[in-house]
């Protein structure tokens, strides 16, 4: 089988009736006839764009090169660990809840979905909501879901570009307009509808007020102000540091080098998404990626070390699976 190198991965649009057509902050020359949600950049199902593997889809790989490709951290060998996507609310999502691992693995699904939401662009006045209002118990929100009045139970929160959103699974939680959405999460796609302000979706209320958590370690994440990479004019900023990702923002004008192993000494998948700017990733493997707004690339872990060269200037996410044991983010609502 071919040897592993950096993966430049192929974006799939998913159409959501909250969504839009116009996706420019991120993809200004993508022209669509529906709605746009959702931009998977790392599920199962996405496709590899480069190189002897291009085609194939992320299960398939994970499958044939497995702790080559997910690294030691995973929990799965033969499982990628983290899909990251961008989300493009236009309307409001309907509420909804994850379940946390606990609850999933009595549903039968190996694992929950807890997930954080990194801002890149967010208009005036946009909001989420992020859990229950205090004091507001899961039997009153299942009353007012049959009522017809969630939203008046929710605890909704500004947003500005920038802020990180920690959503851990049980999570009560829903977007609104105005603003794009990185988000990573564990490897899952469980989602229990809740609410959908009279919309004509199913509802999984039986399901999902068993996931229901009234208190929860979910906020905007307390975080440290960026540093200076020495040496280099480049810019590192810890967004999170959770149990299942660390996410890490770099602002490059320098070449620089990183590594697939964190302090732990364990590797993992490095998956890298641009937010703006372009530049290159490159590895002693001899395949280079190029990386421009809207990209993902992924980063084998057994490849150890890996340069990227900003051309001119490179933004991008930094997503990978802890190497040790961490505990839940520090937050504010």
């Amino acid at each position: 089988m071919p040897n592993l190198y950096p993966l430049l991965m192929q974006p799939a649009f998913d159409p959501r009736p909250w969504g839009t057509l116009d996706l420019s902050p991120i993809y200004p020359n993508h022209k669509f006839e529906q709605k746009i949600g959702e931009a998977w950049l790392t599920g199962d199902d996405c496709k590899i764009a480069n190189g002897p593997l291009a085609g194939q889809t992320l299960s398939q790989i994970s499958e044939e090169y497995q702790r080559g490709l997910v690294g030691e951290a995973a929990r799965d060998a033969a499982r990628f660990p983290l899909l990251l996507k961008f989300l493009f609310p236009h309307e409001q999502l309907s509420v909804q809840v994850h379940p946390d691992d606990e609850q999933a693995r009595r549903v039968g699904e190996p694992w929950g979905k807890t997930e954080c939401w990194y801002v890149a662009h967010a208009k005036p006045g946009a909001q989420i909501a992020l859990g229950m209002k205090p004091g507001v118990t899961a039997p009153q929100l299942e009353q007012a879901i049959h009522e017809r009045r969630a939203e008046e139970l929710l605890n909704w929160l500004n947003v500005y570009t920038g802020d990180m959103i920690y959503v851990s699974g049980g999570t009560v939680h829903t977007l609104g307009p105005g603003s794009v959405i990185i988000e990573t999460q564990q490897q899952s796609d469980t989602t229990y509808r809740l609410y959908d302000y009279g919309r004509p979706r199913k509802l999984h209320l039986e399901k999902g007020m068993v996931a229901v958590k009234e208190k929860v370690a979910s906020g905007k994440v307390v975080r440290p102000a960026p540093v200076q990479v020495p040496g280099s004019k480049n810019r590192r900023c810890s967004l999170i540091a959770a149990p299942y990702f660390v996410v890490d923002m770099f602002e490059m004008k320098d070449e620089q080098e990183l590594s697939t192993r964190d302090d732990s000494g364990k590797s993992s998948v490095q998956i890298l998404v641009a937010v703006e700017g372009c530049g290159i990733v490159e590895t002693a493997a001899g395949e280079a990626v190029t990386l421009a707004k809207g990209d993902a690339a992924v980063v084998p872990a057994s490849l150890e070390k890996f340069r990227v060269r900003p051309q001119w200037t490179l933004e991008f996410l930094l997503a990978r699976v802890p190497g040790a044991s961490l505990p839940e983010p520090e937050t504010r609502m």
